[in-house]
Parts: C-alpha cells; structure tokens; sequence
C-alpha cells in the first residue's frame, strides 16, 4: 500500500491549445479510496491514464509512495487497473483469468492456484471458476476483472468507469461491493466515474475535475454542503442546485419577497448568484410565485420543477415536495427559501463568497 500524489501534473495533447490536466495537485492517503469525477472532457480519466503509465506527463511530477514514477514504465508502478469493458480474455475460464497475472510474474502452480481459490471466495466466483467469460453476467465479469487486479497485490487498485456497462438495479449493487472490498483490503484506490451519486455514496473523499483543473477536493458531504465555486454547486446535487442571478444594494438582496444580507465584503450595488438547494426551497402560499412545470415522483421523495418570477425574469427552480401530496402540473405556487441554506457566488469568478 501506498499513498499517491500528483504535483502540478500536467498533460498536453498534440493540436490542442488547453491541457486536458492542468496543473493537478491532489494528495490521496494510503489506504483511501479517492474518486475523480467529472463531466465528458473534464481530465479524470486522463488523470489516472498519467497515474498509469498509460500517458505521458508533459510537466509536474506523479509519486507513489517515496518514488517519482513519472518516467517508469506502466510495468513497473505497482498498480493494478479496472477497466470500463472488463478485457478479459474470452478463450480461458475464470480460474485461468484470475491467475493469468501470477502465471505472467513466474508463480508456480500450486501456489496459483491457492491464491485464485482465495480470491474466488472472496468475491463470491467459486461456482464460476470452470466457465468461460461468455457464460457470465455483467456482475459477475466485473467481479472477475477485480479479482484479476487483486490477485495481484499491488500498492494501487485503479479503476475506470468500472460499472458504466451494467443495469441500474446492478450498478447500486456493485458500488456498494465494491466499496465494501475497498475497505477490507485496504488498498490505496483511485476510481473514475462521471457520476456524481457514484462518486458521492464510494468516495471517501471525492475530486472535482472541470476543464482539466482541480475544482474541489473534500469529502462528500462537505463538497455538498459547502461547493466551493459554481462549477461544484452545478454539478454535485441530484436534482442540482438552484442557481439564481439577482441584484443587490447596501448589503442586501431579495428573494420571495424576503431581504436577505449578503456578505459585508460586497459593497455598493451589483448583482450576485443565489444558490438553493432543492430541500432549500419549501412549497408554501407565499414566497417566489411560480407555476408546477414537471413533478417528479421518486417513491419517498418528490420533486416540483417550476416556471418561477424572478427580479431578472423567468428561471427554472426545482423544490422538494411532499411525496404523498405532491402539486399538480399547472399548479400555482408558493416557493419560500430557507435563508439559512443559502449558497453565494461571485457571477465573475464563480467563486463562493463567505463562509
């Protein structure tokens, strides 16, 4: 086991103006389980490619441990990856392909075989060892390609998009296991994924990547109660946060009819990004008018996307709902904020402004 850094990685395609990383600082202890996530085009997978051997580093420097690996080899890194599409070899069974790594570094049999038997329980495979990867299901080949990479004992588990190709129902079922094993083995983790419920229920802590930089790196509750720019407060939240531009003037601004002060480092007059979270915003008889665009009805949660009044214009703000008196669609209301969950951004930098 060890612990990973990256120092000012950074990582420059041919033909293109923009770093896909830029600049990436990021520390991940031994032990954690650290996941990057981000849209399409933001550097994660770019990042763990430079992690692995598999992409150059055009400047900065990438650490495991007490050693400089930024111009080893991928074979001599010490780490183990998990791949999107399992690559698995179709024409060996399953025991064959969880020993196929400790047949390559010259271990003899018997002890091949112990370690796939130890590997098989572990991950619930022993009824599957005989069978080729064609007689599996999505689960149980993604269970076998982590078996392959754990078999292995290396210092760093690195995992890319590993669940993107299952159902739902299995995914949820996967990211739980997976985290699971994390935590008994230990092993330092880096995990790619683009979805944020993903990276929000694994990560012990989760790293924001937009446009090949950094955005924010903390644990997932703290990325949700406090984003640190509009960028996280955009992307981390599941319906995401309401963002509203609005004015302001003597260290207040208004919203529902309600002043509300804003931090004493503005002064003047100006405008200013209000950020809401859905839970943040009650149905009531007074507040923001708006009128029911859309209801969303998950089981024990609902949500209300509504058409709302604003000093700007028209915006689109999404509000928690009673799941079993959910509005109906057309219907006017009511949207108050809980002031004391707003979220204030600079419009300019994006910046999160006061505590």
């Amino acid at each position: 086991m060890a612990e990973v850094r990256f120092e000012q990685a950074t990582k420059l395609y041919a033909g293109s103006d923009e770093p896909a990383v830029d600049a990436l600082d990021l520390a991940i202890g031994d032990g954690e389980l650290m996941v990057l996530v981000g849209p399409s085009g933001s550097g994660k997978s770019t990042a763990l490619r430079m992690l692995a051997g598999l992409e150059e580093v055009d400047a900065g420097a990438v650490w495991i441990g007490d050693h400089d690996v930024t111009d080893d080899p991928a074979k001599d890194r010490d780490v183990a990856m998990v791949f999107q599409n399992y690559a698995l070899y179709p024409y060996l069974d399953v025991a064959a392909n969880l020993g196929f790594p400790l047949k390559m570094a010259g271990v003899k049999g018997a002890e091949r075989d112990r370690r796939v038997r130890e590997i098989a329980e572990l991950l619930d495979l022993t009824p599957y060892l005989e069978r080729k990867p064609s007689q599996l299901s999505g689960g149980q080949r993604q269970r076998v390609a982590m078996g392959r990479a754990i078999i292995r004992e290396p210092a760093v588990f690195l995992m890319d998009e590993p669940l993107s190709n299952l159902d739902a129902k299995l995914r949820v079922q996967m990211r739980a296991e997976i985290a699971s094993l994390q935590s008994r083995l230990g092993v330092t983790t880096v995990y790619v994924t683009h979805d944020q419920v993903e990276a929000m229920t694994m990560g012990h802590r989760v790293a924001v990547l937009g446009d090949g930089r950094l955005q924010q790196c903390d644990t997932p509750r703290r990325l949700y109660d406090r984003p640190a720019n509009l960028f996280v407060a955009g992307f981390i939240g599941s319906p995401a946060m309401n963002l509203c531009t609005l004015p302001y003037e003597h260290g207040c601004a208004e919203l529902g009819g309600h002043k509300f002060s804003v931090p004493s480092s503005i002064d003047g007059t100006g405008e200013i990004v209000v950020g809401l979270r859905p839970e943040a915003l009650e149905l009531a008889a007074h507040g923001v008018a708006g009128r029911v665009e859309v209801v969303e009805e998950l089981g024990a949660d609902a949500y209300a996307f509504c058409l709302a009044e604003l000093p700007g214009g028209e915006a689109r703000l999404v509000a928690r709902a009673d799941a079993r008196h959910p509005p109906a669609i057309g219907e006017r209301v009511g949207l108050r904020p809980r002031f004391d969950e707003v979220h204030l951004f600079d419009p300019v930098t994006g910046a999160r402004l006061g505590a």
